[in-house]
Order: C-alpha cells, then sequence, then structure tokens
C-alpha cells in the first residue's frame, strides 16, 4: 500500500509510525485511519517489528483530533457507524496490538488524536504537549473510545471535568493525572521514547503479548481480569521463551529471546 498521509520505517526491530499531514495538524481522516489499520496490522504480522513508536510530523501537533469536514453532515446511523468503524479500525487495534505502541505526544492531542493516544499502551509527552476532549463545544461527544479509556486512565471525576468543561491541560498536569508516563523536553522525546523500547525489546516477545492480553482483560466487559492471567501465565510455560528465560536466569546468563 502506497501511504499519503502517514510515514512507515522499520529501523532496528521499532516500528515508526508517524501521522504526516503537518498543515491539517495531523488530523484524522479517513484515509489516514486506513492508512494506520495497514501499517499496524503489517507490524502485528512482522516478527521483526518489537516495539512500535507512534507520533505526528511536524512541531505542532501530535493529532490534533479528526477532521470535522468529513462528518459534519452525517446522520445519527452515519454517525454511529462512523464511531463503530473507528474503533474496529484504528483505536482497539491500537490497544490490542501484540507489540507495544509508545505514543510519542509532540504537540496537540486534541478529540480523536488524545483518543489515539490512549490506545497506547504508553504515552510519552513533549513539555509543551497540551491534551484534551473538546467534542462537547462541537455538540458532540468522545466518539473513538474518550469516555471509556479517560475514565480508565485518570478517573471518573477528572474524566467528568475533561470532557464536560472542553478544556485542554498541560502535561505536567497530565502526567500527575497519570494520563501520560513521563514528561520530556521536545528535544528528549523521541530519545526517550526510542530507550524505552529498548529495555522492552530486551524482554520476552511472547511473554510481553500475553502480559497485554491479561491488562486489557481488567477492562473487558464480562470478562474476569485474573482468569485471563491465569490462562495467559500457563501460555508462557508452552514456549520457547519461557525455556530460554529461565535457562539463562539459572546459567547466570543474558537470555536471547526468540519470540517463540
Amino acid at each position: 500500500m502506497d501511504y499519503n498521509n502517514i510515514l512507515f520505517e522499520l529501523k532496528e526491530n521499532i516500528a515508526y509510525v508517524t501521522i504526516n499531514r503537518p498543515k491539517q495538524l495531523n488530523a484524522l481522516n479517513k484515509a489516514t485511519i486506513e492508512e494506520l489499520n495497514h501499517a499496524l496490522t503489517v507490524v502485528e504480522d512482522d516478527p521483526n517489528a518489537k516495539v512500535v513508536i507512534l507520533t505526528g510530523s511536524g512541531e505542532k501537533a501530535f493529532v490534533a483530533g479528526a477532521d470535522i469536514k468529513e462528518f459534519a453532515e452525517f446522520s445519527v446511523e452515519e454517525g454511529k457507524l462512523l464511531s463503530a468503524e473507528g474503533h474496529q479500525k484504528l483505536f482497539n487495534l491500537v490497544e490490542n496490538l501484540s507489540k507495544p505502541v509508545i505514543a510519542a505526544v509532540n504537540g496537540f492531542a486534541l478529540g480523536g488524536g488524545l483518543e489515539l493516544a490512549m490506545s497506547a499502551h504508553i504515552r510519552i509527552a513533549s513539555e509543551h504537549a497540551k491534551l484534551g476532549l473538546p467534542e462537547v463545544s462541537l455538540g458532540v461527544i468522545p466518539g473513538y473510545g474518550g469516555t471509556q479509556r479517560l475514565t480508565q486512565l485518570v478517573g471518573k471525576g477528572k474524566a467528568f471535568e475533561m470532557i464536560t468543561t472542553a478544556g485542554m491541560i498541560g502535561a505536567e498536569e497530565a502526567e500527575k493525572w497519570g494520563l501520560v508516563n513521563n514528561v520530556v523536553s521536545a528535544e528528549e522525546l523521541l530519545a526517550t521514547c526510542e530507550k524505552m523500547a529498548n529495555k522492552i525489546m530486551k524482554n520476552s516477545p511472547k511473554a510481553i503479548s500475553s502480559a497485554i492480553v491479561a491488562i486489557n482483560a481488567q477492562y473487558r466487559e464480562g470478562i474476569d481480569g485474573f482468569v485471563t492471567e491465569i490462562t495467559e501465565f500457563g501460555k508462557c510455560f508452552g514456549t520457547e521463551d519461557f525455556k530460554e528465560g529461565t535457562t539463562a536466569f539459572m546459567e547466570k546468563r543474558k537470555p536471547e529471546f526468540t519470540g517463540k
């Protein structure tokens, strides 16, 4: 697939996925969502891709929302379909990817942009980043998982405050509330994400995939996260990574994981 709205590069086992619409502040439109879906599906199927760093091009924005022009005239049913397809094609895909996704929040992360960052497993923000869900100021609510994931990350009270006021918060406040993991300077952002990616890649890919499944299970309706943990824990015992990890520990050497 030829990409017109994103940049995609695999280097040293890190997949760099960059929304590349700087003139539109990297706003998400239908075509961009399709391209992100394709790139992330490629990552999922590529054993050489171990971690994803997801960011936006330019210095102003990670993603400054959805492209409002595309849905301003939608009907009720069209609105529901827009939301459902977005969940399926992008936001749930990111959350459930078997490889960790680090969102490098390099500027404005608003509306669908914050929803995309929240679907990632880890968020690192530059110190000038601004985050918010301003949808109610347009007469609509967050439709790409924002009402759910924001509540999971910052709690019900803060989620109500952010969504109903449609306000933005700075990176430091976002870190205080647990919305982002770390805040660094703009110059250090990518290097910090790469440093974390390299820490992750020292560990078992199979175990990490199981950990993602188990952690996400906590937020699945009708799913017992403890039962999922037991199941995923047991699965690890049947992997080559488990044999290598335990053998390396007993032999007092660094493990060489194959992801099998």
